[in-house]
């Protein structure tokens, strides 16, 4: 515990890690636009900078604090320092502000306009780069990159990939791939952390929202919506509703509103997942073979296991994801000439994750050939088509999802945060649903924002190793113990971003811990005001496998291989 002065003000400091971290405490918001709590320090912005008593500048996010400092965070000089780096990143920068897919929420325009900066001193020298469009999930605009690092850093620190890194010096670096090299010929798994901590407009969000509005548009089109858990708890927040509460029943209506034939709750598939993916478990666990199971829910994860990790693809449970399961169930739905009504079926899944903009595209996700999921929309994009639509969310009445697969268990409700499948499986495999048993599950280990988290349950005498993993080098270090024999597990639950869904690469960015925390108790909020908590239990889902899925399990709800 020290005391330093800061802008006159006594402060006290404990455990902070840098002279930034108090300067916050004190309430003073410091402009940054390369430093980031969840990664390392690197200092390459400056806009911290501040000056001390004997007249030293120094970036505040690299000094640590020390006892008797005495420190300025708004001088003369600071606040001109400030300026002119703002005024250099510009004159770098590509200026197409009202048509940048950032606007309003790019962090470099923010300043510019806080630091009242309404001309540029300096000429721009730098060639314009082509866009790199090659991924079905990401663009990335090299002339939008300001160099702070943050995309590099996430890849490398919290993905374990290193797909990108800096490239020339002086004027000429760059942030790019390898050999300069397109996003869809690198190891990129398309999570879009990247995109989450890129401060502009470098890199953004494939989007796909005007062939969603030309399918609404179109009179011979059912367009069908499938909304995931994670989204219900992130929508709310952009029209000034509570953070993490769950706004399901308003997202509906407005779906509705704005032209969506029917729309569904991805938590229905989840449920489906569960059933399927439970019994491929025990299965295994059975005949003791292609163990552990890895779940393959999150597509990142199973697009990195199948680059990095080729052996344990047989590993990978065949069960396709929530998405790929309710496209498929759909479409086979509407294939009935008496339902389709002649009318073709396009379905738009709305997902909190950028890779599932990739997953809709894997040849083993199709069924007989054809692609079941028409469009994937981000959490991100929907708000923006919301607010095109003109419609206020806030007002809205609620709505419930439309039949026959409007209805999904609290268990498929906590797919979104990291350790909810593996809570869900739990769940199923208990022999009843009372209070006290849930409260057990909730409490075995599966729950937590740790990187890696490892308990044993028993099951009918068997004791069954489970291991929990959100962001991927968190998943490296786990697939390196497993494949050095270090250690032992039957199940693996992997979610590619840290925390799971309600984290993904397609969700509104700008997310601190209050945001975060919201978005987890708001899920598990959703599960407990559910009145069926198990899978199985689901009659919706009961009745599908005595109707539709009869003799059809495998085709609609599993890939063949990886």
């Amino acid at each position: 515990m020290g005391f330093m002065t800061i802008d006159g003000r006594k402060v006290e400091f404990t455990d902070e890690k840098n002279v930034l971290s108090v300067i916050r405490k004190a309430g003073i918001d410091l402009p940054t636009l390369c430093y980031h709590s969840e990664l390392s320090t690197f200092g390459a912005c400056r806009l911290c900078t501040v000056e001390d008593d004997r007249g030293r500048t120094f970036a505040s996010c690299s000094e640590e604090p020390r006892d008797g400092m005495v420190i300025y965070t708004n001088s003369g000089r600071i606040k001109k320092y400030r300026k002119m780096i703002v005024e250099l990143l510009l004159s770098a920068h590509c200026r197409d502000c009202t048509t940048c897919v950032k606007s309003g929420e790019c962090k470099l325009q923010e300043l510019a306009h806080r630091m009242n900066i309404t001309t540029v001193r300096f000429q721009n020298t730098r060639e314009e780069k082509p866009l790199d469009t090659s991924s079905p999930a990401l663009i990335r605009d090299p002339n939008k990159c300001i160099l702070c690092g943050n995309c590099v850093r996430a890849c490398r620190e919290l993905q374990g990939l290193e797909v990108l890194g800096f490239t020339h010096r002086g004027t000429d670096a760059m942030v790019t791939p390898a050999f300069d090299k397109p996003l869809s010929e690198t190891d990129c798994v398309s999570c879009g952390q990247c995109r989450v901590f890129c401060p502009t407009g470098a890199i953004s969000i494939r989007t796909n929202m005007d062939e969603v509005w030309d399918a609404i548009n179109d009179p011979d089109t059912r367009v069908i919506a499938q909304v995931a858990p994670a989204v219900r708890v992130a929508v709310g927040d952009a029209f000034g509703l509570t953070k993490g509460h769950s706004v399901m029943g308003k997202l509906v209506a407005v779906l509705h509103r704005m032209g969506f034939d029917e729309v569904y709750d991805t938590t229905f598939a989840a449920d489906l997942t569960i059933m399927e993916e439970s019994k491929e478990f025990l299965n295994r666990v059975e005949k003791n073979e292609k163990l552990p199971l890895l779940t393959s829910c999150c597509p990142a994860w199973v697009k990195f296991v199948c680059d990095q990790y080729p052996e344990f693809k047989d590993n990978l449970s065949t069960c396709r994801s929530p998405q790929g399961m309710f496209s498929a169930v759909i479409k086979e739905y509407y294939k009935n000439p008496e339902r389709s009504q002649n009318k073709k079926t396009f379905v738009v899944s709305i997902m909190p994750c950028t890779a599932k903009k990739m997953e809709i595209l894997r040849s083993n996700n199709f069924t007989h050939g054809e692609q079941d999921t028409d469009i994937v929309l981000t959490t991100t994009e929907i708000i923006r088509m919301i607010n095109n639509s003109g419609i206020d969310f806030a007002s809205q009445e609620t709505e419930a999802c439309d039949m026959p697969f409007g209805f999904g268990s609290g268990a498929g409700a906590i797919f979104g945060v990291t350790g909810g499948v593996t809570e869900a499986m739990l769940r199923l495999l208990a022999d009843d649903h009372n209070k006290a048993t849930m409260d057990a599950i909730a409490e075995a280990g599966a729950r937590g924002d740790e990187g890696i988290k490892e308990f044993t349950v028993n099951y009918k005498g068997t004791d069954l190793n489970v291991c929990v993993a959100s962001g991927l080098a968190n998943a490296q270090t786990v697939m390196e113990d497993v494949k050095s024999g270090r250690k032992h597990y039957h199940i693996i639950e992997i979610m590619a971003c840290r925390r799971g869904c309600i984290m993904g690469g397609g969700q509104p960015p700008r997310a601190g811990d209050r945001t975060k925390s919201a978005r987890r108790d708001g899920l598990y909020q959703a599960d407990h005001v559910t009145s069926i908590r198990k899978a199985d239990e689901n009659p919706l889902i009961l009745a599908l496998y005595d109707t539709l899925l009869k003799d059809k399990t495998h085709e609609l709800l599993h890939v063949d291989k990886y």
